[in-house]
């Protein structure tokens, strides 16, 4: 008896999550699901699996797929993440996945060479431009810093509109499921401006524990990340907040979901209530 194939023709077409196991990707497919909507997470572990850097893997996870989250690792502002995005976006449309959402940063101009190389591969497209995540403190890089009670950094007393990573999750999903979101580029952020230092006093007050900021140099920074086999260009990325490009609030998410973004105070509450920073 031959085995039916898990993906024909006749099924039901499927959304493809880039980076489904991340920290929005994960968000988006989970609200993909609970709306009735069949998921393709794309990743190196994915069945089949899917790898920026191997173009090969493209094709089988865009095989009955019709539309797709487009996120990118290590960062759209990397040298050659345009080129990729490019022919990634036509491979996808020449598959039958025209419609294509963007996950992009606010402020970084080559993130926009990628916006425009997606653009280009005639897809619906819609491009999500989003501040620094709140979860970067409890599900990524800064994780370490909060558990150990001292978060170094260069970014001075600069501020930032941190963006919680269910808003840019619901805002996806909403773009992937509503064509009146196609050729809308949305700019997210949260609903205030805040410093590492506020930051730093709003984990306290959520953990109880005593957790300061201690502004670093860029130089001292890179040498951080070369002691951690990390890319120096992750420094780069400070430059963002340095310079006071996106120290505005952004109206992103309300325009989108017609309600106010979540503020980093309650992210903190909620993070702290999970144990996550317990030691």
């Amino acid at each position: 008896m031959t085995q039916t194939p898990q993906h024909t023709k006749n099924a039901a077409p499927s959304t493809l999550v880039i980076g489904g196991n991340g920290k929005t990707g994960r968000r988006v497919a989970e609200k993909l699901r609970l709306q009735g909507r069949a998921v393709r997470i794309g990743s190196r572990t994915g069945a089949p699996a899917f790898d920026w850097n191997a173009p090969v893997t493209w094709g089988p996870a865009l095989e009955g797929v019709d539309r797709v989250y487009v996120t990118y690792h290590p960062d759209l502002a990397f040298p050659g993440a345009a080129e990729q995005i490019g022919a990634f976006s036509q491979a996808a449309v020449a598959a039958g996945a025209r419609r294509l959402v963007l996950l992009s940063g606010r402020g970084e101009e080559a993130a926009q060479r990628a916006e425009e190389s997606l653009k280009a591969s005639g897809a619906d497209w819609t491009v999500v431009r989003s501040s620094w995540f709140n979860q970067n403190f409890d599900e990524s890089f800064f994780l370490e810093p909060v558990l150990a009670g001292e978060i170094a950094l260069p970014t001075a007393d600069a501020v930032e509109a941190f963006v919680d990573a269910d808003d840019i999750a619901d805002v996806v999903v909403a773009a992937l499921s509503d064509d009146r979101h196609i050729g809308r580029t949305y700019e997210l952020s949260g609903p205030r401006l805040i410093s590492f230092t506020d930051v730093a006093a709003e984990l306290s007050k959520a953990t109880g524990r005593t957790i300061t900021y201690v502004p670093v140099s860029l130089e001292a920074y890179r040498a951080v990340l070369r002691e951690h086999g990390l890319p120096e260009e992750f420094a780069d990325l400070f430059t963002l907040i340095l310079d006071g490009r996106n120290a505005h609030l952004v109206d992103g998410v309300e325009e989108v979901l017609g309600r106010k973004p979540k503020d980093f105070a309650e992210f903190a509450r909620d993070a702290a209530a999970t144990g996550v920073w317990d030691v």
